[in-house]
């Protein structure tokens, strides 16, 4: 099977943990081999050049509403760094941002698709509060307000690996709470969803209150992917799919060509390594 993946989110809120790339510079000195004074010392000169290493943009906030609970929408207006924007070439991309007054950055991955940024002068993000965090700092702000970002990082997903649409006519892609951030991207960015014949998205919340872009799912089935809701905490009268999403999709299966199925895992870390570790490995 084919399997898709992008930079696990490791955070709470479609985070993006990804290993940065090593300096030149850094990478040489042999840190297991040195007294700790020095290890110290060396680790602290590494930070420091990484840090530096960050250009910063100040960017307006153009909106933050509610979103799902305990998640917002947040958009940034990017109108007047082109060049910020023009980067922005993949869905599954993030970049960091920081408040300020607020000492430690955060990871966020971008959910509008590449070219609205081309068309609307702005990035989207879906970022949940968390207590004490740089995010709940963020979405207790208002239009207006002036945060930093930096460039857009990260490669994407990988969607030329299941590519062309013939030879991956099914494609799985799982995603839970705010892991859907950059499904979104990917979904509204395309990836010849209309000609595969099995395109499916598994998203996995708590309960219907905490899932984010229930207004979009017409509009995503328009496009050829089909929306699987599961819910581990239903609230109420439900009769779609509950537990994990890994479950619902065990109970589905339907699978009839593992060589030629496409899979996109976006959420928390078990899930990943329970579907990476199954059934959904190459």
């Amino acid at each position: 099977m084919a399997l898709a993946l992008s930079p696990s989110p490791s955070l709470p809120h479609a985070h993006v943990s990804q290993t940065f790339p090593p300096m030149s510079i850094l990478r040489r000195i042999p840190l297991l081999h040195l007294k700790p004074q020095r290890r110290r010392l060396a680790t602290l000169a590494a930070a420091a050049v990484r840090q530096d290493t960050t250009v910063w943009t100040p960017t307006p906030l153009a909106e933050i509403s509610p979103a799902a609970e305990s998640l917002f929408h947040v958009s940034i207006d990017i109108s007047d760094a082109p060049d910020i924007a023009s980067s922005h070439t993949r869905a599954g991309q993030y970049l960091q941002l920081r408040v300020v007054d607020v000492g430690k950055p955060t990871f966020l991955a971008i959910a509008s698709p590449p070219s609205f940024a081309s068309a609307s002068g702005a990035f989207e993000f879906l970022v949940k509060s968390v207590a004490g965090s740089t995010a709940e700092v963020l979405c207790g702000l208002k239009k207006g307000d002036v945060v930093e970002i930096s460039q857009v990082m990260g490669r994407g997903f990988a969607v030329d690996r299941i590519q062309p649409p013939d030879e991956y006519p099914t494609v799985l892609i799982f995603a839970t709470g705010s892991g859907i951030s950059p499904i979104r991207s990917l979904i509204e960015s395309g990836f010849s969803s209309k000609e595969r014949s099995d395109v499916r998205l598994y998203y996995g919340a708590r309960n219907l209150k905490r899932m984010a872009y229930q207004d979009k799912f017409k509009e995503w089935e328009s496009s050829g992917v089909k929306i699987v809701p599961v819910l581990s905490q239903p609230e109420g009268i439900w009769s779609g799919e509950t537990g994990y999403v890994q479950a619902a999709f065990s109970r589905a299966k339907k699978i009839f060509n593992p060589q030629g199925t496409g899979v996109v895992l976006c959420g928390q870390k078990q899930m990943a390594e329970s579907m990476i570790g199954g059934h959904c490995q190459l």
